[in-house]
């Protein structure tokens, strides 16, 4: 790195120190770091959108619990979460990299599987950030389709077509959107963090004192309710309702995509994460009790509402129309939200695979716009990939509910892997600000326990008797795609395995005053040799 003439204020020193770091592993500058810690954990909590996302998965626990299920299935999986994502943080503290996992994997694998590893976790990533913006807003056009009904007193239903044009037309506006300057986009997080938890706090206290006498439960039936509608045993039911808190709560990774665009990144991504996934915990858990309180007893009918949204109908019953109404179009605000950090999010992601040369179209992807100084070709193309993936609506509801399914489970993919090659190989990790100690190791184990015995339950059908039409899709459709990632690998003369090297060194770097330069291929194996996933000292 270039000698830098000395800086005049904290913000430039700052800048500086996060511009080495990134040298250091092997990158060079090319976002504007707009984004303050405080605004990059504003990212985190609203791309969480722990409202909008418990009002989206909520059928997921009414038929598997009911009451038990919100209350205290949410409070059981909520330890859980966090130790995944204090497992992520140690990492992200270590590596601030958008490229963030598959980074990490390379970096403390093996050098016999590391390239593998790298891109199985990579294109693990990359579909469950694309995904995510795909589930997203299905959910958000299925909730307008449902303020629709509500506005027409439940005479009104959406077909599947008219879903579709919804949902493209949320999806090409985000796209609009994410393509603005670094600095819009970060500012925008204040006003999206504010009305996120304005709204839970509405929700947490407004609703009880507004619900009709007859529609508040007591408190055995609200904390200690079990109702089980899907025919499931009560255990596997319990443990299947568990998908509202993972998804709810979902998206750990969130701020690690952002850290070339965050300052004081090695602190501000790791305290980001961890930060998001408390308050959330914790306000969702009030909205879930909230919600049990004031439900009324006949669960099957919340469950089979014509409205066909469980939260919308408590809603509609608790404040009449035009209360449910004016607050249902709140929550769909907030669902656009996330809706939108989930494809800057995922355009990052898509960006720094890219910039390593893994993706097809690479090198029509790894541009920045000169004007806006953000990845508009990725925006674009995750876009173009959402749209295709809508198009799983025609198929069947199952299939497209498999989306929310996948998102989870190939992020537990490329969750587990860095998580777990950290121990499971010799590696010099050098722990960054952020760190946990002895404690890295247990709180490691737990992360990854759970989240394997996670994958496995996200394969189950919501029913025990179901029909093709019914099916959970997840394992076919991951399993499709990641067959197709290894076959792109290991594809006889065109495959990865004979091109790609992990992640690609862009920078001329001096580091400690001297000038290395790599480029060529002795170059990237003494690199390759000596990399470890560790900060600068500046």
């Amino acid at each position: 790195m270039a000698t830098r003439t000395p800086a005049t204020s904290k913000r430039h020193l700052q800048l500086g120190a996060d511009e080495a770091v990134l040298a250091k592993l092997g990158y060079k500058q090319e976002f504007r770091r707009e984004f303050t810690p405080l605004e990059v954990s504003g990212l985190a909590f609203s791309y969480t959108g722990v409202l909008p996302g418990i009002a989206s998965v909520l059928f997921y626990a009414i038929p598997n619990g009911g009451p038990v299920a919100m209350v205290w299935g949410w409070a059981f999986v909520g330890p859980f979460i966090m130790c995944i994502g204090l497992a992520m943080a140690e990492l992200a503290s270590a590596a601030p990299t958008s490229g963030g996992l598959y980074y990490w994997t390379y970096s403390l694998a093996s050098p016999r599987c590391r390239n593998f590893l790298s891109w199985i976790v990579g294109y693990s990533n990359t579909i469950q950030t694309i995904t995510g913006v795909a589930s997203v807003n299905w959910a958000c056009a299925i909730q307008i389709a449902a303020a629709i009904s509500i506005a027409s007193d439940q005479a009104y239903t959406t077909t599947n077509e008219q879903l579709y044009g919804i949902y493209a037309a949320l999806v090409l506006s985000h796209a609009v959107l994410v393509s603005l300057g670094t600095k819009v986009l970060a500012r925008l997080q204040r006003l999206y963090t504010f009305v996120n938890l304005c709204l839970c706090f509405i929700v947490i206290i407004a609703l009880p004192i507004a619900t009709p006498p007859e529609y508040r439960n007591s408190a055995s039936f609200a904390l200690g309710n079990f109702t089980n509608l899907d025919g499931w045993p009560s255990g596997f039911a319990f443990i299947l309702s568990f998908m509202a808190p993972l998804y709810s709560i979902g998206g750990y990774d969130a701020s690690v995509h952002m850290s070339e665009e965050a300052s004081n990144a090695a602190t501000a991504i790791p305290w980001a994460i961890v930060s998001s996934i408390a308050v959330s915990v914790v306000l969702g858990w009030g909205i879930n009790v909230s919600l049990a309180f004031c439900m009324g007893t006949d669960l099957e009918s919340v469950f089979s509402s014509p409205i066909g949204q469980p939260m919308a109908q408590i809603l509609y019953t608790s404040l009449g129309r035009k209360g449910a109404l004016a607050l249902w179009c709140l929550i769909i605000s907030t669902l656009y939200i996330v809706a939108s950090n989930s494809l800057l999010v995922g355009s990052r992601q898509t960006f720094a695979f890219s910039r390593d040369g893994a993706l097809p179209f690479s090198r029509y992807l790894y541009r920045i716009n000169g004007y806006t100084k953000t990845p508009v070709n990725t925006v674009w193309f995750d876009a173009i990939f959402v749209l295709i993936i809508g198009l799983l609506a025609f198929v069947s509801t199952a299939a497209i509910n498999a989306v929310f399914t996948i998102g989870l489970t190939a992020s537990y993919v490329s969750f587990i892997t860095p998580i777990t090659t950290r121990f499971a190989f010799k590696n010099d990790f050098k722990p960054g600000p952020f760190h946990l100690g002895k404690l890295s190791f247990p709180i490691a184990a737990i992360a990854v326990s759970s989240m394997v015995f996670m994958i496995i339950v996200f394969f189950f059908p919501s029913t025990p008797q179901t029909t093709a039409q019914e099916m959970n899709y997840t394992a076919v459709v991951l399993g499709g795609y990641m067959a197709l990632a290894i076959f792109w690998y290991y594809c006889p003369v065109y495959g990865g395995v004979y091109w790609f090297n992990g992640p690609v060194a862009n920078i001329t770097q001096v580091i400690k005053g001297e000038r290395r330069e790599e480029n060529s291929i002795s170059e990237k194996e003494q690199r390759d040799a000596e990399l470890s996933v560790s900060v600068v000292d500046v």
